[in-house]
């Protein structure tokens, strides 16, 4: 992507990453994401003629390409859950431009599709795992399955090629604390790169309180007392994890710390939800409606201006003024995640 034809924000912020939200059901409730309290079965889902079609999300992807965008992850909800996902993908790698396709999962799903996946193209996978304990698992994600198919689906993705397998843990102190340790010693040593999130404000019907919060500095700590890490440097600009490794050659883990460290300054994240409405920041309160424009005869250099005003205008920097003074933002009404991804 030449320098002239990338677009940045008002912060000199360029557009590189997508979120593609798929679908917004899941089949897990996660108490920091979707609780069983707040979205029961009268929940309001996206009917299907309300949901980007696959045309529709390609049309869009390309002019995203057209603007900077090289990586697309698809998110949810849990985005097994929508048909023909493998086609899709297949699809966004003949977009021109994208050169990297992944997708997070809470994995459930992902013993029964990891190969179809793999043969489309799909090249990385990130499963979200927080603890392997079943009880404290299934209070984690509101009383649903067992740990042992998430395994099953990160052995099935491991069979069918992928090599850069991710495993997210979100920490809630009076949850899963005791799971660090154990889902350390799972991954540690093998191809799988566990990271740790601290648990976020996101959205409206988390219930979240910041005591709840293990910060990065504390997490570190904790891990220390068990095995000497040391830091790493960053892949790339943008990469939001902080990287360490065992100092015994045991691997990678990885924090992600945007309530204690926020990284918003070099942040290049896009975000289409699955109705097709652009958000600029996973804790947004607003986004602007695509799937209008593509469904009213707008042309394609129509959309094309339409994203890159959007991505002009934005000067957003959440996590890096959520306690402070006039930009306080945390009570206002924000767009729940599993709308738009992780």
């Amino acid at each position: 992507m030449s320098e002239e034809n990338t677009v940045k924000d008002q912060l000199g912020r360029p557009m590189r990453d997508l979120r593609l939200s798929v679908i917004d059901r899941c089949n897990f409730r996660c108490t920091y994401c979707m609780p069983a309290d707040e979205v029961g079965p009268d929940f309001p889902w996206l009917k299907k003629s309300e949901q980007l079609s696959f045309d529709e999300m390609i049309r869009l992807v390309t002019q995203f390409s057209k603007l900077g965008v090289e990586k697309i992850r698809l998110t949810g909800g849990e985005p097994l859950l929508r048909s023909d996902l493998p086609e899709l993908v297949s699809r966004l790698n003949a977009v021109p431009g994208i050169r990297d396709i992944a997708m997070t999962t809470n994995g459930i799903l992902l013993s029964r599709y990891a190969q179809a996946l793999r043969q489309a193209g799909l090249d990385r996978v990130t499963v979200s795992l927080d603890a392997l304990d079943k009880t404290i698992f299934r209070k984690m994600n509101g009383g649903f399955d067992s740990p042992q198919q998430v395994l099953e689906g990160i052995d099935a993705a491991k069979a069918a090629g992928f090599g850069n397998l991710k495993v997210n843990m979100v920490v809630r102190r009076d949850m899963n604390m005791s799971e660090i340790v154990p889902i350390i010693e799972e991954f540690r040593g093998s191809r799988v790169v566990v990271r740790f999130i601290e648990y976020m404000d996101v959205g409206n019907v988390n219930h979240w309180e910041r005591d709840q919060v293990v910060p990065t500095a504390e997490l570190i700590q904790y891990i220390s007392n068990h095995w000497k890490i040391e830091p790493v440097a960053k892949h790339y600009t943008g990469e939001v994890a902080d990287r360490y490794r065992f100092s015994d050659g045991g691997g990678e883990i990885g924090f992600v710390s945007s309530i204690s460290q926020p990284f918003c300054r070099p942040c290049n994240r896009s975000r289409l939800s699955a109705d097709g409405k652009l958000y600029t920041c996973l804790f947004a309160t607003e986004g602007a409606d695509l799937r209008t424009q593509l469904r009213d005869g707008s042309s394609d250099e129509e959309l094309h201006n339409s994203i890159r005003q959007v991505w002009c205008d934005r000067n957003d920097q959440y996590s890096q003024t959520r306690w402070g003074g006039e930009t306080k933002q945390e009570s206002k009404h924000k767009i729940e995640m599993f709308y738009i991804g992780g």
